[in-house]
């Protein structure tokens, strides 16, 4: 049982993590394409700005005679490894320029003009296809204009736009991932409340609780074809179990009939040993017949509700059976530890429930010894005090191998033995339909079983 719930998935867990994991791709997706339409609109240069500045931190110099120049330090041939094509010139602000590489003969007349510019983004003229850009450089030497261009890496302005927005997303994320993993296992286990619910209600239906059916109401609609087929299972199954209860019902009433003939033809049999064993095995056919009767009656039981003396029921079921007690080898006594113990149930299956155990122990207690039935108050199962009714023999005991199957219908301890196996049945049942629950304890010494009602 363990292993089959282990191998079921978690539909919440896998929901769950599929929905955040959903989100967070949303999330980067988002993030890339953005970045990938800043490479797209951005100038191509974009990504040149900071390697060019620790560039000419390194290569930019000046002359005694105040005149820049370019020196072809080691940084300087790497970056001009990775863009062949790079070009730049650098204005201070007495409008002194320096130049490297091949300057597009679009941008030479702007080498007076870029001191006064700080920033700019140059492109789309017709007589070159060269973007260029304008910024504002801090170097050793201190703060120059720079225009430059000739290295159109789109990727080089992707990493850029990655790499300078993360004050924006990396906030973004620290908040939103923490959110969407609490929120989206509350959100989905909301959902599945309805199932859960169902599922509850599922496991509360009892075989003999008519009527029972899974509630639609506040579950997935791609769940409700489930319960509703569920729902179809549960009335297909009471219709066959109308039948069959109506068919032992009707059987056990046409037994009565057959049994009551045969029963008037024995008496009129003379007396002797052969007309006594007929009339017994008459006796427990029809016992047996009244049994199933009363199990299936006990099905419909309705008159719950009635207000019932515990007290005289039990006396009037001792003195109904002294005589087949004592007939049978047996003394059997009666305790009350009150004079009156009133409870609502059924006048009806109480003392049928009483009847059926005081039988049972004349059957199974080895025709010697004390049959006692007892009543006293439970405190265990009420707090103002339910009631407690206990059949106790002197008989060999139940293996324990047995003791939880005799309540089952039609199981008897040895297959030879008398009765329908129905006795106990039908107390549990009429306990379960009381609110209360019947317990068994055997020994070699005896057995007493116990009828415990709120």
């Amino acid at each position: 049982m363990a292993k089959a719930q282990y191998a079921n998935p978690s539909l919440w867990w896998r929901l769950s993590w599929q929905l955040s994991i959903v989100f967070v791709a949303v999330v980067a997706a988002v993030i890339v394409g953005l970045c990938v339409y800043g490479a797209m609109i951005l100038s191509p240069n974009v990504g040149t700005e900071d390697e060019l500045t620790a560039v000419l931190d390194e290569a930019l110099g000046r002359e005694a005679d105040g005149r820049l120049v370019i020196t072809d330090s080691p940084r300087l041939r790497s970056f001009k490894a990775e863009a062949e094509r790079l070009w730049f010139i650098v204005a201070d602000q007495d409008g002194r320029t320096v130049s490297y590489g091949a300057i597009p003969q679009a941008y030479r007349g702007l080498a007076d003009y870029i001191r006064l510019i700080k920033e700019g983004d140059i492109r789309g003229a017709k007589e070159t296809d060269e973007s260029a850009s304008i910024d504002a450089m801090e170097t050793r030497l201190g703060t120059f204009r720079v225009m430059y261009g000739g290295d159109p890496s789109r990727s080089s302005t992707f990493l850029t736009m990655l790499i300078e927005t993360y004050p924006i997303y990396i906030p973004l994320l620290a908040v939103s991932l923490p959110a969407v993993f609490l929120a989206v296992p509350r959100i989905v286990g909301r959902a599945l409340r309805g199932i859960s619910e169902v599922a509850r209600e599922a496991a509360e239906i009892e075989p003999r609780r008519r009527g029972a059916r899974l509630p639609v109401d506040g579950i997935p609609r791609e769940v409700a074809p489930l319960v509703n087929a569920f729902n179809g299972t549960l009335e297909r199954l009471e219709s066959e179990f109308r039948k069959r209860q109506r068919f032992l019902m009707d059987a056990a009433h046409e037994l009565r009939t057959p049994i009551a003939i045969m029963q008037t033809r024995i008496d009129g049999m003379p007396d002797g040993r052969e007309r006594q064993r007929l009339l017994d095995d008459v006796a427990r056919l029809g016992h047996a017949a009244e049994q199933l009767l009363d199990f299936e009656r006990n099905d419909q039981a309705a008159d719950l509700d009635e207000p019932v003396d515990l007290v005289e029921i039990a006396r009037g079921v001792v003195a109904d059976l002294a005589p087949l007690a004592i007939g049978a080898g047996y003394q059997i006594s009666f305790q009350s530890e009150v004079e009156r113990l009133e409870r609502k149930g059924s006048p009806s299956a109480l003392p049928r429930a009483m009847s059926n155990l005081v039988r049972n122990a004349i059957d199974h207690g080895g025709n010697s010894g004390m049959i006692t039935v007892s009543v006293s108050v439970s405190v265990s199962r009420s707090p103002s005090g339910g009631g407690r009714i206990t059949v106790a023999d002197e008989g060999p005991g139940i293996p324990a191998e047995h003791r939880e199957l005799v309540f089952e219908p039609f199981y008897r301890v040895t297959p030879k033995s008398s009765g329908a196996g129905l006795g106990l049945s039908l107390v549990k049942q009429v306990a379960a339909n009381h609110g209360g629950e019947v317990s068994i304890e055997s020994s070699a010494a005896g057995t007493q079983v116990t009828i415990e009602l709120a």
